[in-house]
């Protein structure tokens, strides 16, 4: 799983550079996660603008991701292809994640749920 990081105005972005977070990939997904975030900023941007597809696993690879972030720092998700997006709102995980149409949205803060 390549993940990359760049911090801005207090904030941390990790974009995925991978088409799936699936089975095969979730947990080296959630270690890189741990490592990359570990100690950073409050706000954690994770860019999935380059997924086109996420299981189960990825789901769960994604929430596990948000709660090692711990107490008082958040993670919001940004820039979600149209297949991502519908798994999110179909499991209701939109009502657990700020989800950002795209990177410069959530930096932006410009909310596209409700």
């Amino acid at each position: 799983m390549s993940l990359t990081s760049t911090t801005a105005d207090g904030t941390q972005i990790v974009t995925v550079n991978a088409e799936r977070i699936d089975a095969a990939m979730a947990i080296q997904f959630k270690e890189d996660m741990r490592a990359t975030t570990e100690n950073g900023p409050d706000r954690v941007i994770l860019d999935l603008s380059e997924v086109k597809f996420i299981d189960s696993s990825g789901l769960g690879a994604i929430v596990a991701a948000m709660k090692q972030l711990g107490q008082g720092r958040k993670l919001d998700l940004a820039g979600l292809t149209p297949m991502v997006d519908k798994v999110f709102r179909l499991t209701r995980m939109d009502t657990v994640f700020d989800l950002y149409a795209s990177l410069s949205d959530a930096t932006t803060a410009t909310r596209i749920n409700s």
